[in-house]
């Protein structure tokens, strides 16, 4: 029993780390008053750049310590040009922003296919990462063989990044001039650009921010639960780190608890569907229970959030 429960505590923890990274993505760009539809297609292009470029540099020089790194940080980098064409979108041209992360949405996974396409001889996958040269797990060698702690703890670093970085999004938006400009960007834009703070910089550092979190999040799943990135490897992830960042209330803690939730239903899904369960359920039924779950909690707590009062409301200088 204590075993069971090990292993979905540490599931959860693994399956809510791409999860916190797409939700803190939404936190800064919707904080800063810009709707982002598009963590899905940025959490794509990250899973295909870091998993890419991390096969390729194996190819180059080996599986040295430093190329997952320089692997997630590409990562990092391709989700935030994608932000950067998000914000140029509904930033500089005013577009609608839905309509834009829609776009991204489509993008991400098409620029991903081709890309693929080009670099693997036609094929829609990345060849598998080596195993040395997946990312981390620092703990690796105290706990791999403690059947209690091993499951809960012994993660790879980008679970322990994610939470990390959930403090230092906390600290940056409510603790920094920074954040209280964000804010103030994202609540009244006109009040913000009368004491001197310049919109659109805000907003445009935000989404390029957005955006290199949720390439992470794409990023830690295809180079670290998965070994490469396949077509179907970011498939709803980033509209369920979209459904906690709202259950959190634009809150980087409120999203971290909701993406865990989230991730709860997915280690519970994996559960009930191995063997050692002793009873059959379908896999059709179980594969649904991470998004029934999302649909409940959106139905039942959205009305209840209240997003920054510009969010979504396009500026323009001067004009009211």
């Amino acid at each position: 029993m204590i075993q069971s429960i090990a292993f979905i505590l540490g599931t959860t923890l693994m399956y809510a780390t791409p999860l916190i990274y797409g939700a803190l993505g939404g936190v800064f760009s919707e904080n800063s008053g810009v709707v982002n539809i598009g963590i899905e297609g940025m959490m794509t292009i990250g899973a295909f750049s870091g998993a890419a470029s991390t096969f390729l540099l194996c190819d180059l020089y080996g599986p040295v310590w430093w190329v997952p790194w320089l692997g997630f940080l590409i990562a990092a980098i391709a989700g935030g040009l994608f932000g950067l064409l998000h914000a140029v979108a509904s930033v500089t041209f005013n577009a609608d922003q839905v309509v834009s992360g829609i776009a991204i949405n489509f993008l991400g996974p098409g620029v991903s296919l081709f890309l693929a396409g080009i670099l693997f001889g036609g094929s829609t996958t990345t060849p598998a990462i080596p195993l040395e040269a997946k990312l981390l797990r620092p703990f690796n060698n105290l706990l791999q063989d403690n059947p209690i702690l091993g499951p809960i703890f012994n993660q790879y670093i980008s679970v322990y990044i994610a939470l990390f970085l959930v403090f230092v999004s906390w600290y940056v938006l409510y603790k920094t001039k920074l954040g209280l400009r964000i804010r103030a960007v994202g609540e009244h834009p006109e009040a913000a650009d009368t004491l001197g703070i310049s919109v659109y910089k805000i907003r445009y550092l935000s989404v390029i921010i957005s955006g290199a979190l949720s390439g992470l999040g794409g990023a830690s799943l295809s180079m670290a639960i998965i070994a490469n990135f396949r077509p179907t490897l970011i498939s709803g992830q980033g509209f369920i780190a979209l459904a906690a960042m709202i259950f959190g209330k634009w809150k980087p803690q409120g999203a971290m608890w909701a993406c865990l939730l989230f991730g709860a239903t997915t280690a519970v899904q994996i559960y009930l569907g191995s063997p050692q369960v002793g009873f059959k359920i379908s896999t059709h039924l179980l594969s649904m229970i991470p998004y029934v779950i999302t649909l409940i909690v959106l139905m039942g707590f959205v009305g209840k959030s209240a997003s920054p009062a510009a969010n979504g409301v396009p500026y323009e200088k001067g004009k009211r």
